[in-house]
């Protein structure tokens, strides 16, 4: 190839599609028929290289394993393991480094699952290719094809590199994994305008498909990062992952948290140099424990156990969790972007309506399943009796290459899905396939092909009657037939009534195929074109759909009543997804907004349209891409549903990318964060209440935890600012902490789902983590625990009682109010005074005997005093102590009484 080709071709745009084949290998400086020679492949080879995609060079482990500390709160927890070993406390400094350790070693195992999917669209090339060099016919490793390289197709080879067919016999191809369509495209050589999406370029072929029917050949236009496959690829690679907002909030929440604790230590010390004349080593240790008090180290313990349990439920309900915090995200979805084919689709063919002149019918079942009623308006049709609907399955029956396998699982197809369809409603009508083949022989055929667009076979029955059954697209059917069939015989042919039929079908989304018939010679043997081109007899109309599945159907309705907004965004064409849409009653299903369009409107207008339309057609990866980038721009929280590769690109950018288990790609697993591994949409809703369950557990664990740090600090400002002795000793103060607080709180993670998790609408997506309510709650607490330490610590000292003992007393009257806050905080707004609450939760009713355990071994256990100078407490004392928490329990549950009058009387003065 001389330098004046070289440059043309390394300047060319792919618009391959809309140039005639004879352009294309004259571009490509190639004969068709003879293909290149080997030294010209290997010059092409070395300037465009192999057939594969690029891999981007992987972090190594060591970076990898570093940057999981990357975070305010691991900070926070290394620096409380840090004043632990300052004070000798190696036990908890172990637990705090431990705790480290284990959440980063869990974000090492999940990190980079990005670069999984650029590896997994990688394995969809072809492992060989057949390609024509210098007249012959070679099989070649696929990574070895180069640009201009002549590739033979046929059924059943999955597309090497992107080509531009100039063959195409009968030549269908399934691209449902780049386009969303259901049905494999018939595919031609005839130029298509340069602005066609990716499903309507006929005379193009896209790495990674497959071939179902006929054979083709085709010119290699694009290799490895030049594929469409490769653009994708490249998409995915650009995509930022955006952090979860349970993950923005925490971080904000540490970095509020860790500036008040520190700029409160730093007054605190000045205070008490300055003003109490305190030596400055003593007001730091103070210093020290207040830290220790202030920041609840025991949190993203919490957090990583709440979420894991998350994932362990929703397992048990085929939602497989990729990255820990989506759990919580999934609470907070408010848009979900569910691509058609496969998820809200089952991705499965089946005849829904029979047309002919004698009635017409409605199909029930779903998918391949042979099983399925016939319904007339409401009432059941029995096809035994209707002489018109058994002819017309049996044509549709034996007009037919593909076969209908049952499996372990399901029902599977080999050959084309329409035909697959057919087969299913024929043995739904009671035909047994094998019977009716044998009873009537097939003895010669037209195969089908993109051109003359039907396919014809030719039968013998055993009486000696010969006749040919014809199955394609109905105007070209229609066009055939001299008159039409009934169960009084033929009678005219009503061209413009039976058009009618065919436009009512398609506008409910169906795919249309007309079926004829014609008796014919009983000696013939062979059919040609010249037998079918007129005096055909129509049998009637078959209307196909991939339907939505009856459980999306439901699903939809319960996203709608969480507030959550539902949108369907297809690569299909635009009847059939109006048509979906209006079956799963998707809200203003009636606009579409097509791929052709989005290209014309810029952001702003995209902008300004996405919030109401729900419905979008014949998209591209981009448009998929654009439309969760816009959404995500108006604060919504997006999740992205799809398996297949043209998915991956927003699955990877969406807040939350689900991919199916069973049908979808390894790509859209891998882009995603979560896989339904039983490819049901309505998984997807218990993920969500799931989700919404999670973060109501972490919020009842920082109503928690906060007030009880709170009470901790709020003890020692007291005792700093009045000049008293400290009630709690910071080492205490990290028992307390790190043993019984977490235990307790880890008891929460396993709280049941509230009853209007699925009724209340999704939070906003910058909703603090620290409400008001939960401001009124904490302060509320914090001051109750702090009195009570306080007041058992200074009653004791009153009594005569050792500062030993009176610090036993104040750290067991803090943990006993730990004990009861539990029962309350369990139900924040709701009473909590009922035996059915205070036992209905094993881990509470566990969590409290272990902390009760751990507790009496802290007061009693002579070792125990060695460690936190503790000494036993009395009988007396113990019921003064209990009486405490009582107490404190008593006022929150009268805090909560006077919270739900007053929010009554709102409502009735509202009224």
């Amino acid at each position: 190839m001389n330098d004046a080709t070289q440059d043309r071709v390394s300047s060319a745009r792919p618009d391959w599609h809309a140039r005639p084949a004879d352009a294309v290998a004259e571009h490509w400086a190639v004969a068709p028929e003879k293909g290149l020679d080997e030294p010209e492949v290997t010059r092409r080879r070395e300037r465009y290289g192999l057939n594969r995609l690029p891999e981007a060079r992987p972090r190594g482990p060591l970076i990898r394993f570093l940057s999981q500390f990357r975070n305010l709160l691991i900070y926070v927890l290394l620096g409380a393991a840090l004043i632990t070993a300052l004070l000798g406390h190696w036990v908890d400094t172990a637990v705090i480094v431990g705790v480290v350790l284990v959440n980063a070693v869990i974000g090492f195992v999940q990190e980079g699952k990005a670069e999984d999917a650029l590896r997994a669209i990688r394995d969809m090339l072809s492992a060989r290719a057949m390609v024509v060099r210098e007249g012959r016919q070679y099989s070649v490793p696929a990574e070895e094809l180069v640009p201009g390289d002549v590739v033979l197709l046929q059924a059943g080879d999955r597309v090497p590199a992107d080509l531009r067919l100039w063959r195409a016999r009968g030549l269908q191809i399934e691209e449902a994994a780049l386009t969303g369509e259901s049905v494999a495209q018939e595919k031609s050589i005839e130029p298509v305008a340069g602005e066609a999406v990716l499903g309507d370029r006929l005379g193009m072929a896209y790495s990674g498909t497959l071939v179902t029917h006929g054979q083709g050949a085709g010119i290699v236009v694009g290799s490895g990062a030049d594929t469409e496959i490769g653009r994708i690829s490249r998409l995915v690679s650009q995509v930022e992952t955006l952090t979860t907002p349970l993950l923005r909030q925490m971080a904000t929440f540490s970095r509020w948290l860790t500036g008040a604790v520190l700029g409160l230590a730093a007054l605190i010390f000045l205070f008490g140099i300055l003003w109490r004349g305190m030596a400055p080593a003593e007001m730091f240790m103070t210093v020290v424990g207040l830290a220790v008090a202030a920041i609840p180290e025991g949190l993203p313990a919490i957090l990583t156990v709440t979420l894991a349990i998350g994932v362990q439920r929703l397992a048990g309900r085929h939602a497989i969790i990729r990255r820990l915090p989506v759990v919580e995200t999934l609470g907070s979805l408010s848009v979900i972007c569910s691509d058609k084919t496969g998820t809200l689709t089952r991705n499965e063919m089946m005849v829904r309506s029979l047309v002919s002149a004698a009635g017409h019918c409605r199909v029930e079942g779903e998918g391949y399943c042979p099983r399925g009623a016939f319904r007339r308006g409401e009432e059941p049709l029995d096809p035994a009796r209707h002489p018109w609907l058994m002819r017309l399955l049996r044509a549709g029956l034996l007009c037919n290459d593909a076969t209908l396998e049952e499996t372990d699982e399901d029902w599977q197809v080999h050959g084309d899905p329409m035909e697959g369809a057919l087969i299913a409603a024929a043995l739904k009508g009671g035909l047994d396939a094998d019977d009716e083949r044998a009873a009537n022989p097939r003895t010669d055929l037209i195969p089908f092909d993109a051109q003359h667009k039907f396919m014809a076979t030719l039968h013998h029955d055993h009486q000696g009657e010969a006749f040919v059954y014809v199955k394609g697209a109905p105007e070209q059917v229609l066009r055939a037939c001299q008159a039409v069939w009934d169960e009084q015989g033929e009678s005219p042919l009503d061209q413009e009534a039976w058009e009618q039929h065919i436009e009512a079908l398609a506008a409910e989304g169906q795919r249309v195929l007309a079926v004829a018939c014609k008796g014919m010679p009983s000696h013939a043997q062979e059919v040609d074109f010249a037998d079918v081109e007129s005096g055909l007899v129509l049998l009637g109309l078959l209307g196909l759909i991939d339907p939505p599945r009856e459980e999306a159907i439901r699903a939809v309705a319960d996203c709608r009543e969480a507030g959550i907004r539902v949108k369907m965004i297809t690569g299909d064409h635009a009847g059939t997804a109006r048509a979906i849409a209006a079956q799963l009653d998707l809200s203003n299903c009636g606009e579409v907004i097509t791929g052709q369009q989005l290209e014309s409107m810029d952001d702003e207008a995209l902008a300004r349209r996405v919030e109401d339309v729900d419905v979008y057609a014949r998209v591209s990866p981009e448009h998929k891409l654009r439309l969760v980038t816009l959404l995500q721009a108006q604060d919504a929280i997006v999740a992205m549903t799809g398996d297949g590769v043209n998915d991956a690109p927003a699955l990877k950018r969406a807040d939350v990318g689900i991919a199916m288990g069973r049908k979808g790609t390894e790509a859209a697993k891998e882009a995603s964060e979560m896989v339904i591994a039983d490819d049901n949409f309505a998984s997807i809703v218990r993920a969500v209440e799931q989700g919404r369950t999670v973060y109501d557990n972490l919020k009842k664990a920082i109503a928690f935890l906060l007030p009880i740090n709170g009470g901790e600090a709020m003890s020692i400002l007291v005792a700093v600012l009045f000049g008293l002795t400290l009630p709690i000793t910071p080492v205490q103060i990290l028992w307390v902490n790190m043993v019984s607080s977490v235990a307790l709180a880890m008891a929460l993670a396993f709280e049941a789902t509230e009853p209007d998790a699925m009724r209340r609408p999704p939070r906003p997506a910058d909703e603090a983590m620290i409400s008001g309510f939960l401001l009124w709650r904490i302060a509320l607490v914090a001051l109750l625990m702090a009195a009570g330490v306080f007041g058992i610590f200074r009653l004791a000292l009153a009594d005569g009682a050792s500062l030993e003992e009176a610090r036993t007393y104040a750290v067991n009257t803090l943990v006993v109010m730990e004990i009861f806050y539990l029962f309350s905080v369990r139900f924040l707004r709701t009473p909590s005074l009922s035996w059915a609450h205070m036992v209905d939760s094993r881990a509470a009713i566990l969590a409290v005997a272990v902390v009760a355990l751990l507790q009496l071994m802290f007061t009693y256990a002579p070792f125990m005093e060695r460690f936190f100078d503790t000494r036993p407490v009395d009988f007396v004392h113990g019921v003064e102590i209990v009486l405490i928490g009582v107490g404190l329990f008593a006022v929150l549950e009268l805090e909560k009484l006077w919270l739900r009058r007053a929010a009554g009387r709102r409502r009735s003065d509202d009224g």
